[in-house]
């Protein structure tokens, strides 16, 4: 099946010399108070830093640290900020405070930083007590003071804005492009060569579908196909060539992996790339010459792989399809191109099936949406759900992607595995395993864990019986959490939960910074031109970090948005399912919203106090005995929306009977 096992390594404590020029290099972490702790991969121990050692360091940065003073019988270990190597943020939200000929930008944090001096040349028209983005320039030769110049002039009457631009920066991405950025964008051409067509595969004359969001507007996948003479199909997976525009060392590529992912909040898209270059030059747009790099693939109708061929084309898109536009002629087996559409997603079922059969988890998914009015209040929720049409691309992105990370793996350089940026996942913890399957056989669900195959065929096996069972929500939440983090890494482990030996990212280098690591070392293979680089881990590390960091964003933007949703619902009464539980109290998830808030465990003083059982995923009540597990159903009062902390607060409500003649609108929910 080709699963990989990989063998855990142990922590290596890292012990500093005695010398206090050993320097080390970690994360600065400033606490409320304004003392900093420096974290160092791999010490059990932090390093405080007084504030007066910061040297311009910042909270979240990257520093190298100096030690001070060892760490004795309790003291801690000391240190001194010697370089910052990295800054998570250099833009900021707060206000002006004027003076003659200058100003100073107090930041809105809650993290205590030095006032931001801002000379009158930099202040772009923002006025005393104005609300602004600021950037940080340079600072002061004595390093005491931070300059800087505003970027932007906040609306006081648009707090969802600001919200959104501060979970951004707080999570280290920049609001824009820099000139000089924006400066490389601007002087790529438009237009392409005769000389570049010239030296690429032309399959501007096969038939080329993309197929996107409705709202999409960079599209960085096209799909073509045709028959061929002896019966089988031929089918390409075509991505845009981000790497022929982004030249190495630009000061648009320097951003462009800074960033290293787009970031998709509930109402704007923050970008990797300048909007020109992803909407624009690079888009698949259906009618125009474009440069992409392929996968093709000559496939057997049984959806045999008989060979493939990878290199740079030159394509011209037929149609663009919407997600839904797909899905009607899947289900109605009629429509535009409906032959080939039929063809290609008839292929993908089968390599869904195969991949299933050959280990792959099975977790279903829905994404929640919110429906937004034009100054991005949310005003309604959508769930999202994967169709046929959303498995047909995913199943070609899929195979392109393993393709490519098969082939490079093959190559040995100086004897060695070629250093290459591969997307991994590792088998599940097993800490977190073992009580997960005793809980599930809690439900009458069997868990073997004894080899990774099969704890995957238990997975799936799971996955199947608990379909529309009461429990199901649960146990898939559960079982997601038991999952190890996919990451990007050059240790080619597998990716246990496709079931993959080799898989890479090669299909959406228009958002994702890895892809094009991904691209550019396999045209210098295809090409041999090959130069391992040797800080590719290191660039890893940080595309996961930067992931890790969007992902926090996302979820932070729809948390903002679901108590911003809910404040319309203050006092009153829905039906939600137990999404969580710690000692403080448990989460709730409304039916209805999918919002979630938390019941505080003060809040329950008043019924009985209240243990939490952390092997049974539950609250159990001291003297009534009342539980309070993941997966039920309860019913709770919405008491509190706090969109600065973006927090909600819930009360169990204790009984909830209600009267089956009434309407099932007022079962979902009651208003007192």
């Amino acid at each position: 099946m080709g699963r990989k096992n990989s063998k855990k390594k142990k922590d290596i404590k890292a012990k500093p010399s005695r010398s206090s020029d050993r320097m080390l290099k970690g994360k600065l972490d400033v606490t409320r108070s304004g003392m900093g702790f420096v974290t160092v991969e791999g010490m059990d121990a932090d390093i405080m830093v007084r504030p007066a050692d910061f040297n311009t360091a910042l909270h979240g940065d990257t520093v190298r640290v100096a030690i001070k003073e060892m760490r004795s019988a309790g003291r801690r270990m000391q240190g001194i900020v010697r370089e910052v190597i990295q800054r998570k943020r250099t833009e900021f939200i707060g206000h002006l405070e004027m003076n003659k000929g200058f100003g100073f930008f107090v930041a809105e944090m809650d993290k205590p930083m030095p006032d931001i001096f801002i000379p009158v040349h930099n202040m772009n028209g923002a006025a005393d007590r104005d609300r602004v983005v600021v950037r940080i320039t340079e600072w002061e030769q004595n390093g005491k003071r931070p300059v800087g110049e505003v970027v932007s002039v906040l609306d006081a009457e648009n707090s969802n804005d600001a919200a959104m631009k501060e979970i951004l920066l707080e999570n280290g991405f920049p609001l824009q492009f820099s000139d000089e950025a924006l400066e490389v964008a601007a002087r790529i051409p438009d237009t392409i060569s005769a000389e570049e067509i010239k030296a690429r595969k032309d399959i501007r004359d096969i038939f080329t579908i993309t197929i996107d969001p409705a709202d999409a507007k960079d599209f960085d996948d096209a799909i073509s196909f045709r028959k061929l003479k002896n019966g089988n199909y031929e089918l390409g997976v075509h991505i845009a060539d981000v790497s022929h525009y982004l030249e190495p060392e630009t000061p648009l590529d320097k951003e462009a992996y800074g960033k290293a992912t787009s970031v998709y909040l509930p109402d704007r898209v923050n970008p990797m790339l300048p909007e020109h270059i992803s909407n624009v030059l690079c888009s698949l747009r259906p009618n125009e010459d474009k440069l992409t790099f392929s996968a093709i693939f000559q496939i057997s109708p049984k959806a045999e792989i008989k060979q493939y061929w990878l290199g740079k084309t030159v394509i011209h898109s037929d149609h663009r399809f919407t997600y839904e536009e797909v899905q009607a002629i899947i289900e109605e087996k009629a429509g535009l191109y409906a032959e080939e559409v039929l063809i290609l997603n008839d292929l993908a079922q089968k390599f869904r099936k195969k991949r299933f059969n050959n280990g792959a988890i099975n977790f279903s998914s829905q994404e929640v949406r919110f429906k937004l009015d034009e100054k991005g209040d949310p005003v309604g929720i959508m769930i999202k759900e994967s169709k046929e049409a959303h498995q047909l691309v995913e199943e070609y992105m899929l195979l392109a992607n393993r393709t490519v990370a098969e082939n490079i793996s093959k190559l040995k350089f100086n004897n060695k595995s070629l250093p290459f940026p591969y997307r991994t996942h590792d088998d599940p913890d097993e800490e977190k395993l073992v009580p997960f399957a005793a809980f599930a056989k809690k439900f009458g669900h069997k868990f073997d864990t004894s080899s990774p195959d099969k704890i995957a065929e238990s997975f799936n096996q799971l996955l199947k019986d608990v379909h529309g069972k009461p429990e199901q929500h649960v146990l898939e939440q559960l079982g997601i959490r038991t999952m190890a983090k996919a990451k990007y890494t050059i240790e080619n482990v597998g990716h246990y939960g496709l079931g993959f030996e080799h898989y890479c990212h090669f299909t959406s280098p228009i958002r994702r910074y890895p892809d094009v690591m991904v691209h550019r070392i396999l045209f210098d293979v295809l090409t041999n031109k090959v130069q391992p680089d040797k800080k590719l881990e290191e660039k890893c590390k940080h595309c996961s970090e930067r992931e890790r960091a969007a992902m926090e964003s996302e979820r932070a933007a729809n948390k903002y948005k679901q108590v911003q949703y809910m404040k319309n619902y203050l006092g009153d009464e829905f039906e939600g399912v137990i999404s969580g539980v710690a000692s403080f109290g448990f989460w709730v998830e409304t039916v209805e919203h999918k919002c979630e808030g938390l019941v505080s465990i003060n809040s329950l003083l008043e019924y009985d106090e209240f243990r939490h059982v952390e092997s049974d995923y539950c609250l159990v009540g001291q003297r009534s005995g009342k539980k309070f597990r993941m997966g039920d159903k309860v019913w709770i009062k919405v008491v509190a929306a706090n969109l600065t902390k973006r927090q909600l607060d819930y009360e169990w409500v204790v009984t909830a009977a209600v009267p089956e003649e009434q309407p099932v609108k007022e079962k979902a929910k009651r208003k007192k």
